[in-house]
């Protein structure tokens, strides 16, 4: 049966993408986003996973696809496709471990190369709450965020999560994390500061996964071409 949700037509559609080395916990943050739900045991997938969640702004439905690469990363698989259309990233280093920040420029150097040019990027030291394993400094996370020209931020993996989407008329998207110490309650409402209303939590949808296209692509270019028949 089809998604109710999936299928609602929207006025906008806001694609981000996770991007960071493997096992630094961009799954689960796809995990905290969809579902509000934090997977202690979530391992290294093969393909490509979203999760997406409709957002009302304003007068405007905007349907937010976060994508993760899903273990792509491991097989140097990411491509240009996966950058496609995004219009906001989120690069992800694990705090606990050196090499995973090192790499940051490294992804940087992709981003770039594939990505849109006015694409919004944060950075972000995951696994904050392992202070005692800590290999990487607050400090050393906004000081390259800052030589990079991007956005800094630090979460804790057990922590809700979610991502405030907001929408200007010219076009340009703006992608900042929010944390939350308790997860909603079934019936939580927020409030709009401007109209002081209620209104309802955006509605929670679903995480798919589906074959990555562009993986078995570059698969099949890799292997010999046959031999012809005689």
């Amino acid at each position: 049966m089809a998604d109710s949700s999936y299928e609602e037509e929207c006025d906008y559609l806001f694609k981000a993408v996770l991007i960071g080395d493997s096992a630094v916990g961009k799954s689960n943050l796809l995990s905290r986003f969809a579902t509000d739900e934090f997977r202690l045991d979530s391992k290294p997938t093969i393909g490509v996973e979203f999760a997406y969640r409709n957002v009302k702004i304003g007068d405007k439905i905007i349907k937010a696809q976060i994508w993760d690469t899903a273990g792509q990363e491991r097989f140097r698989a990411i491509t240009s496709s996966y950058y496609r259309g995004a219009l906001g990233a989120l690069l992800v280093y694990d705090i606990t471990r050196r090499a995973t920040f090192t790499n940051v420029k490294k992804w940087m150097h992709e981003l770039r190369e594939y990505g849109n040019l006015d694409m919004v990027v944060v950075l972000v030291g995951n696994k904050s709450d392992l202070g005692q394993s800590r290999e990487v400094s607050e400090e050393e996370g906004r000081n390259l965020a800052e030589t990079e020209g991007i956005r800094f931020g630090t979460l804790l993996t057990q922590l809700s999560i979610r991502i405030s989407l907001l929408w200007i008329p010219n076009g340009s998207w703006q992608n900042e994390p929010e944390i939350r110490l308790n997860p909603p309650e079934p019936d939580q409402t927020r409030i709009d500061p401007k109209s002081q209303r209620s209104e309802p939590e955006p509605e929670i949808t679903r995480v798919q996964k589906y074959p990555n296209p562009t993986r078995d692509r570059d698969q099949a270019r890799s292997r010999p071409d046959p031999e012809p028949e005689i």
